[in-house]
């Protein structure tokens, strides 16, 4: 056997059983990570922005930044770790790096990060059922999001059309 399989099969042996949700850099996250106090274990969370993730293998890891009691907070998570009990996506951002290091400079309004839209059909139809809206086929019928200035026009429309 070779060297890199014995790697290879050890760093799989490592790896958590329960996959990590999808997140990039931007994302707002919540890690609940577990902290043991002499004999007793509980969870706490840290929630923050992921500046950061490394990919590599069984030592991938991830960096959330927070800011607490005005000093800024950053902490580094393996994704294999035991530790991390769980983590939830909170919000996604939308950012042109994979590295966010620059919002270590910037305070207040200026370090917002702007919500990504939705990525896939999923989150259409799904809106689509709960507004109740179905097609002859008894499918729901897609969601077409709209600019607010389209939105404005076909509302106009709309209105002038009634009005005669």
């Amino acid at each position: 056997m070779s060297a890199h399989r014995i790697l290879e099969s050890i760093e799989k042996s490592q790896r958590r059983q329960a996959g990590l949700p999808e997140f990039r850099a931007g994302d707002s996250i919540k890690v609940w990570a577990k902290i043991r106090e002499g004999e007793k274990t509980r969870l706490q969370a840290f929630e923050g922005v992921c500046i950061r993730r490394v990919s590599k293998g069984s030592r991938s890891t991830f960096t959330v930044r927070k800011i607490s009691y005005g000093v800024g907070v950053e902490r580094i998570f393996p994704d294999n770790s035991p530790n991390i009990d769980k983590v939830e996506v909170i919000a996604r951002g939308r950012v042109h790096q994979s590295r966010l290091y620059y919002l270590r400079d910037l305070s207040g309004k200026a370090a917002r990060i702007k919500e990504r839209e939705g990525d896939g059909q999923g989150e259409e139809a799904a809106a689509a059922a709960i507004e109740g809206a179905v097609t002859a086929e008894g499918t729901p019928a897609p969601v077409v999001k709209m600019k607010r200035k389209d939105r404005n026009k076909a509302a106009k429309a709309e209105k002038a059309a009634s009005a005669k």
